[in-house]
């Protein structure tokens, strides 16, 4: 027995394993209230790192930033009429202020009740309007405060559900610091576009499919070892009524629907996903005819449990234009011209088909937008960030504004931190090889949201998109990312120069993403710079 002892104490004198972080870190986590406050502790941090980037700053420039135009303006009319109204148009005279340029010095009032033809679903513009409600329509800060404040949620869900996903609160830090401080993420949470509101509530979707996931497999073993006790067959799985989470999903993803068309995608993909591991979970608790239970049995009620809760989110957010007198085709029947249904569908309220036709106008207008844009950009393209979007420079001379150098400019760029993004890009490859070879469900879970949020629009390369629609699909990304890094991390239990070089090496990689970040700072926030120090951030003559 003492010759073993003492054979052990060699071992691990020899071969010791973990580095010396790791040894001070056990002595810090020594305690379970350690480890619960240290669970919370790392999302909680670098969400308050994604408010004070995000929040610092947010009413500049006072001046309506690229599509601002149409989303904050019509925020603003759709909290007063229920819809979107009309705004003057600009004057033809040289030197007349525009309606973008009156909005902003104060003239807040001077829409219409005439309806106005828009390409996108309200839901999104009556929260922009909820932030300027709260701070005023002549206040910037309120113009872009509820993109703000979501674009930090998610931050906080990314870290949240990345923890839980991979079970590693490291993982989950990771991947809510690099969304926290990358360039995209800051920029569409600093300007109001509709995507970031779209990006929580997907977020929020998938998160509720991971814990519906977990529910349904307790609830999958229960069943099983109540029919073995019962010395009944399992031949045949349960219909599972009762998913909460799965319900969850189908509203968050409804609300997203609501925001922008593109929260379908995500409704389509999470919705076949959950059929699919309902299939696999059945054959892991022992269902015999696990294919047919899933597909047979449960897919339906699935259906029944999603798609409807999202069909009735959405109708919902169309309830101010209902109740108005006005809205955009809200006489179309009547005073236009429109045709009513006859057959079998003559029965539909005047309301609801008028409504109908609106949304046929909306798919028309949205399918056929092929009008050129100068920061237009392929999908095909997206992934590599061919051309970022531009979405707001002032130039300055010498002397103006502050200007100390020869030349100055204030730039909003959507150009993403390109350490984190390109990486991100090489971690969803390398995650996918490894779903292929290991079989690891979370990580093909990760890719799920990256499939959802980029393969439908490989169906519209010739339509007008930009490359900012990716923030969708950019907290999956950084998922990814972090997963990777904690795979080149290794475990604790790793021999300890190993680990130690990875510790290193990964400590040397953050500094330089940390750096990237501070040096891409201004141009994701119109601070004043040099033209020389603005011109450096253009890598590539296509982010000009």
């Amino acid at each position: 027995m003492t010759s073993e002892l003492t054979d052990d104490r060699r071992d691990v004198t020899e071969h010791p394993t973990g580095s010396r972080l790791d040894d001070w870190w056990a002595h810090v986590l020594r305690t379970g209230t350690r480890v619960a406050v240290w669970r919370w502790t790392g999302p909680l941090a670098v969400t308050l790192l994604a408010a004070v980037l995000r929040l610092v700053g947010l009413g500049h420039p006072h001046s309506l930033v690229f599509d601002e135009t149409y989303y904050v303006k019509d925020g603003w009319s759709i909290v007063h009429l229920g819809y979107e109204g009309t705004w003057p148009a600009n004057p033809s005279g040289d030197g007349a202020p525009t309606t973008d340029q009156r909005f902003a010095d104060g003239q807040t009032g001077i829409f219409s009740s005439a309806a106005e033809f828009i390409a996108h679903p309200p839901l999104g513009k009556y929260l922009i309007g909820l932030g300027m409600l709260l701070f005023g329509a002549d206040d910037s800060f309120g113009w872009r405060f509820t993109v703000a404040v979501l674009g930090i949620a998610t931050v906080f869900l990314t870290a949240v559900i990345a923890r839980s996903l991979f079970r590693s609160t490291l993982i989950g830090t990771l991947a809510g610091f690099l969304l926290a401080i990358d360039g995209q993420a800051i920029v569409l949470s600093r300007v109001t576009l509709l995507d970031g509101i779209v990006t929580f509530f997907v977020v929020l979707g998938f998160g509720a499919l991971l814990l519906d996931r977990r529910w349904t497999e307790r609830r999958l073993d229960a069943w099983i070892a109540r029919r073995t006790a019962a010395g009944r067959d399992t031949l045949w799985g349960p219909f599972l009524w009762w998913r909460p989470w799965l319900i969850a999903m189908g509203l968050a993803l409804g609300l997203a629907t609501a925001t922008k068309w593109s929260g379908m995608f995500f409704l389509a993909f999470f919705a076949v996903y959950s059929v699919l591991s309902d299939m696999m979970m059945r054959r892991r608790a022992g269902v015999e005819f696990w294919s047919s239970s899933a597909f047979l049995q449960q897919a339906p009620v699935s259906f029944l449990l999603t798609v409807p809760i999202a069909a009735a989110t959405y109708l919902a957010s169309w309830t101010g234009w209902f109740v108005s007198k006005d809205g955009w085709d809200r006489d179309w029947i009547g005073s236009e011209g429109g045709q009513r249904w006859t057959g079998l569908l003559a029965w539909v309220p005047d309301s609801l088909q008028n409504w109908w036709h609106y949304q046929s106008e909306i798919y028309g207008f949205n399918i056929g937008l092929h009008t050129p844009h100068s920061y237009q950009a392929n999908p095909l393209l997206w992934l590599v960030m061919q051309r970022p979007t531009s979405m707001y420079y002032v130039g300055t001379d010498a002397g103006q504004a502050g200007c100390t150098a020869s030349r100055c400019g204030e730039a909003i760029t959507g150009i993403a931190n390109p350490f984190i993004w390109y990486a991100s890009v090489i971690a969803v490859v390398a995650l996918l090889v490894l779903w292929l070879l290991r079989r690891r469900w979370e990580y093909g879970f990760v890719l799920l949201g990256v499939a959802a949020g980029y393969l439908p629009w490989l169906m519209y390369v010739n339509r007008t998109v930009f490359q900012f629609y990716t923030i969708a699909f950019e907290p999956f990304m950084v998922m990814a990312l972090a997963a990777a890094i904690g795979l080149v991390l290794g475990r604790r239990t790793d021999e300890r120069s190993r680990r130690t070089r990875a510790i290193v090496w990964v400590g040397v990689y953050l500094g330089v993403v940390v750096l990237a970040s501070v040096y891409w700072y201004p141009m994701w926030t119109a601070i004043q710079m040099p033209w020389d120090f603005i011109r450096s951030h253009y890598w590539m003559p296509s982010w000009l």
